[in-house]
Parts: structure tokens; C-alpha cells; sequence
């Protein structure tokens, strides 16, 4: 026993060496096109920095103090030997460190985010699977009709209407604003739950679709069939036996949608005036703020290609036969 759990723990950890021997290269990709599609925007940085009355001599220090003289190839070594000490640099609207600002915007979007899959999964997967079980019936047409629903009610329609209900004609939730987690967890989840179900509405049609469409293929499997015969009930042939192997492809989905809602979130964010991820990188592409959106993107890449590296373990953990 406790060898073969050493043998399991070996396994996992040369998953886990490969994986990560696949992310280095991919992050350096995504580094070199952060910065060189940053040359293409139009603008000077510079003149940005220099304000109104645009002094040559201020210019001149300014691409001095910035190695904006230097060739693109130096200045892409001097950001990426700060990127890597943590230094993204400073926002040139209002003079703060890149990297304070990620530190107070991405925790509002990662607790919007991660509080919109935990409603997509409490929704989309169970509608799945009884679509699926169902399949044909009454059960299955409204699981349809709510995806269909789903998928086509636009957020910002949405988000409007929980207001103008919940918090114009009831008065239960709050119309706008946010709240740390960490100040009042309450007051903090009263903010949050409305944009984060105007997100998680979308992401649970997707959910439903695709768990209805693994569901009908694992119960269609051998497996399944013998599991019947052997006279299991069905409550343990669906739960224990088909959904643990349908669940693959749904872990994937999540941890990509998850990652999506990262730099996608920026018309719910804008409605409920949540100071989110979403909404700093537009305006820092708005304001020509290279830095931020430098950052930025860069911190949005890795985390993307980090919830991916979680949804690899996690589908392993799901499914054995994978690690290999």
C-alpha cells in the first residue's frame, strides 16, 4: 500500500515537472508579444509622461530615465529583468507602482470570478445531468430552454433588471459599490452576488450544454452497461460511475471560463461600479498607460496558463488512467 502511494506521488510529480516545463516557454512567448504589440500602439510615451508643456529637454530625460532611447530589444530585457523581480513599473496616470495596482484590482475579479463558476457549476451541472438522465422528457426540454436562455440574455440586460428588483423595488441588495472581503464578508457578498450570478448566468448555459453532452456519451459506454447489469441503482451508476468520468472535459471548461472572466468582466464591472481587473486595463489602454497594460496582460497570461496547470491536476486527480 504505501508503495504503491509513493509510486502515485512519483507519477504526479513528474506531471506536474512536464506541465511546468511547458509553461516557461509559453510564458516567454507571451512576454515578448506583450511588449512588442505594446511598440504598435499609437503615441509616444514620452510626450505622455511629459504632460502639456513638453519640454525637449524633460522629453529627452524622461527616454533617458525610461530607456525609451535604446533599441526594442534592450528596452524588452530592462522590463522583463524588472517583470521578474516584481517591478512592472509605474502607472503614468497617477504615478502608482503597476504592481500596487494589480494587488488591489485583481482580488475584486478573482472573488467575482470564482463566486460566478461556484453558481455556473451549482447550476449548469446538475441541469446537465438531469437533461442528460432525462433525455427527451419535459426535464430535458426546459434544461434546453434554459441554456438557450442563458446563452442569449445579454449581461448588461440582466444586471440592470436584478437592480431595478432586488435593489430599487425591494431594497435587499446594494444597486453599486464593493467591499473588501476582509472589512465586512456580509456587506462584501450583498455586492457581489448580483454581478456575480450576471456572469455565472452565461457560464452555466455553456456548463449545461456541455455536461448534457458528456453525460449522453459516458451512459452510452460499456461500463455503464455493465454497472446496470451487475444491478446497481441508478442513483450510483450516474453519480459514482458517469459523472466522475464525464466530469473531465467540465473541469477544463470551468478553469477556462474562469480565466476568461479575468479581462471579460468589464461591462458587469462597469454596471455595478465594481473596481475590478476588467476595468483597469480599459482605461489603461485608454490613457495610453503602457505600463499597466504591460502588467496587466502579462498577469492576466499567467494566470490563465496557471488555472489551466490546476485543471490538468485536477482531471488527473478525476481520471487515473490520464497520467500517464
Amino acid at each position: 500500500m504505501l508503495r504503491r502511494a509513493r509510486d502515485t506521488g512519483r507519477t504526479m510529480l513528474n506531471f506536474l515537472a512536464r506541465r511546468i516545463a511547458q509553461i516557461v516557454p509559453t510564458l516567454f512567448f507571451v512576454s515578448v508579444l506583450i511588449f512588442s504589440l505594446q511598440q504598435l500602439l499609437p503615441g509616444d510615451p514620452a510626450l505622455v509622461m511629459a504632460g502639456e508643456e513638453r519640454d525637449p529637454a524633460v522629453i529627452e530625460q524622461i527616454r533617458q530615465q525610461y530607456k525609451l532611447d535604446q533599441p526594442i530589444p534592450v528596452q524588452y530585457v530592462y522590463w522583463l529583468k524588472g517583470v521578474l523581480t516584481g517591478n512592472f513599473g509605474e502607472s503614468l496616470r497617477n504615478k502608482m507602482p503597476v504592481r500596487e495596482l494589480i494587488a488591489q484590482k485583481l482580488p475584486v475579479t478573482l472573488q467575482l470570478g470564482s463566486m460566478a463558476i461556484v453558481i455556473a457549476f451549482c447550476i449548469g451541472i446538475p441541469a446537465g445531468i438531469i437533461s442528460a438522465v432525462k433525455k427527451g422528457t419535459a426535464w430535458d426540454y426546459g434544461a434546453n430552454l434554459f441554456a438557450l436562455w442563458g446563452i442569449s440574455t445579454p449581461n448588461f440586460w440582466l444586471g440592470i433588471l436584478l437592480i431595478f428588483l432586488f435593489s430599487i423595488k425591494l431594497g435587499w441588495l446594494p444597486a453599486s459599490g464593493y467591499v473588501p472581503l476582509t472589512e465586512n464578508w456580509r456587506a462584501s457578498l450583498a455586492a457581489t452576488i448580483m454581478p456575480a450570478f450576471v456572469l455565472g448566468n452565461a457560464i452555466s448555459a455553456i456548463l449545461m450544454r456541455h455536461t448534457r453532452s458528456a453525460m449522453l456519451q459516458v451512459l452510452e459506454s460499456d461500463y455503464v452497461r455493465t454497472a446496470r447489469a451487475k444491478g446497481l441503482s441508478e442513483r450510483s451508476v450516474i453519480l459514482k460511475h458517469a459523472m466522475r468520468n464525464a466530469l473531465t472535459p467540465i473541469i477544463t471548461l470551468g478553469a477556462l471560463e474562469l480565466g476568461t472572466l479575468l479581462s471579460g468582466a468589464v461591462l458587469t464591472e462597469q454596471i455595478f461600479s465594481i473596481p475590478g481587473f476588467g476595468k483597469l486595463i480599459v482605461d489603461a489602454v485608454f490613457n495610453r498607460d503602457y505600463a499597466v497594460v504591460q502588467g496587466v496582460v502579462l498577469v492576466t497570461a499567467t494566470v490563465y496558463i496557471t488555472l489551466n496547470l490546476i485543471a490538468d491536476v485536477a482531471y488527473v486527480l478525476v481520471n487515473p488512467r490520464l497520467r500517464g
